[in-house]
């Protein structure tokens, strides 16, 4: 709308216009704001594992990747996904997302976590000394066993498993010992078995694969495992996985195992997700020794429900502005719509409509007169004696002082003749019925 068409309006009506447009703009901000998903942070906490374990490469991966586009990871080294576990389910421990895996996160409190993503199979290792030679976990009844250090999600794993075999701490000597020092226990004979939960690149278990005098077990009842936990999947590793050379392992091998997982509060920045699913594509998209290229990440369910923003983000990818515009660019525009939209959807209908109003702000100034003189002229016509002549007269003066104070556009000119003419004839109506002579005024 265009200033010369606003010329007619009164100061008053432009302030009085512009503090309602003010008002509603500021209404339709504090919508955007309050309605509105806060700017991602730039910097996440990740809780990792032990030094020696997969989830701390990982997570310098992740690291690696996520600064790329301005995001700074912390990464918290914990004893495992079971002390994982427990820092997500804490919102004070500052941990944003976690590497779990299934079976670990089974309680009910765990109701606010979310999975992102799976990752990657991590099989269940069971290395053993002796002669005899072992394809069940039952067989370990009463033999010293290392099941992983306290807090690891080793430990978490495989309890539920040691007890569906009958084995317990009344009848065998379960150890809190895992990683290189489980594995240096079993080699000097200290322990009879050690039982790994993780991906067979992990330096521990391809050391122990490589070690002539230890025995992976070959789990005859690897089926079963998956029929009783469903968070278990059956693996198989060919003969010359690991080393075709040295034909490691000799046979082919069941195992059971579950999936790594990208896990977090149902609270994480959508964002946040949407970068981490990103490195996690990158990161554990290609084959390995139990997954097809392009399997991981994952959405399908495992033992946490899984995030809605990482299932769209999977699905269908990232949004336009994400695919041509950098991370922080694409935020800011993502937010800056949000917020100018509601503006846009309330302010261009009510700039439409001020020409409108203003017309119709001057048509009912003019208007109001009408009503009165109109009013007076029926009281003249109507009125016998004895005649009001003066009350008329000083009524029809303020009517004229009030119409010659009126301001109009020349497109309402005609108008305001009209009403000025028509003051005029009431005028002559008033002296004609008084007889042509008005009367003393006091």
């Amino acid at each position: 709308m265009s200033f010369d068409k606003l010329a007619f309006v009164s100061r008053r009506d432009l302030v009085r216009t512009g503090v309602a447009v003010v008002a509603l703009a500021a209404a339709a901000l504090w919508l955007s704001f309050h309605f509105l998903e806060p700017a991602p942070p730039r910097r996440i906490v990740i809780a990792s594992g032990v030094e020696s374990g997969l989830y701390h490469r990982h997570a310098q991966r992740y690291r690696e990747i996520l600064a790329r586009d301005g995001v700074t990871v912390d990464e918290r080294m914990t004893d495992g996904a079971g002390d994982n576990l427990r820092l997500l389910l804490d919102p004070g421990s500052g941990v944003d997302a976690a590497f779990l895996q299934g079976g670990v996160a089974r309680f009910p409190e765990a109701d606010h976590l979310e999975m992102l993503a799976s990752l990657y199979y991590e099989a269940l290792w069971v290395f053993y000394r002796g002669d005899a030679t072992f394809d069940t976990i039952h067989q370990l009844t009463g033999k010293r066993i290392a099941i992983g250090i306290d807090g690891s999600g080793t430990q978490v794993f495989v309890e539920p498993l040691l007890a569906a075999n009958g084995l317990g701490r009344d009848n065998s000597v379960l150890l809190p010992l895992g990683g290189p020092d489980a594995l240096a226990a079993l080699r000097r004979g200290e322990i009879d078995a050690a039982l790994f939960v993780g991906g067979a690149q992990s330096a521990v278990i391809l050391s122990a694969l490589r070690d002539p005098t230890v025995k992976l077990m070959n789990l005859r009842r690897a089926d079963a495992y998956q029929r009783r936990f469903p968070y278990i999947t059956k693996l198989t590793l060919p003969p010359g996985t690991i080393d075709f050379a040295l034909g490691i392992p000799p046979t082919e091998v069941a195992l059971i195992g579950t999936k790594a997982m990208l896990a977090a509060r149902d609270d994480l920045h959508p964002a946040l997700t949407n970068l981490l699913l990103d490195a996690a594509r990158e990161i554990h998209g290609e084959q390995g020794y139990f997954e097809g290229a392009g399997e991981f990440p994952g959405i399908a369910h495992v033992d946490l429900p899984v995030s809605t923003d990482a299932v769209r983000h999977v699905r269908y990818g990232p949004n336009l502005l994400h695919r041509y515009l950098p991370f922080w660019a694409a935020t800011f525009v993502e937010r800056a719509v949000i917020i100018v939209l509601p503006l846009i959807i309330l302010l261009v209908p009510l700039l439409n409509y001020l020409p409108v109003f203003f017309r119709w702000r001057v048509r009912s100034r003019i208007f109001r007169w009408y009503g009165e003189l109109i009013l007076l002229e029926r009281d003249v016509a109507s009125r016998e004696e004895p005649l009001p002549v003066e009350q008329w007269l000083q009524d029809i003066d303020r009517i004229e002082r009030g119409v010659a104070g009126i301001r109009t556009p020349a497109s309402f000119a005609s108008e305001a003749y009209t009403l000025r003419e028509h003051v005029g004839l009431v005028r002559r109506a008033v002296l004609a019925k008084a007889g042509g002579q008005p009367a003393a005024r006091g």
